[in-house]
């Protein structure tokens, strides 16, 4: 039922090739943006995920006075 509706509307097949074109040109410029990022920045960003608070104590969570 569902192709039938689907065939009966005119101009119809466009929308895939639109949705993959934009899906396409999305991932391609994350991709151009991830290779092309400078690699000081990534290494300075991922070492703050384990670098401990200077005024908050590591082990309890709480600020220091």
């Amino acid at each position: 039922m569902y192709k039938n509706v689907l065939q009966a509307i005119d101009g119809i097949e466009i929308y895939p090739l639109i949705s993959f074109t934009i899906f396409f040109v999305f991932f391609l410029g994350l991709l151009l943006y991830v290779t092309l990022m400078d690699k000081g920045y990534v290494q300075e960003m991922s070492s703050f995920a384990c670098a401990p608070d200077e005024d908050t104590d590591a082990t309890l969570g709480v600020s220091k006075p």
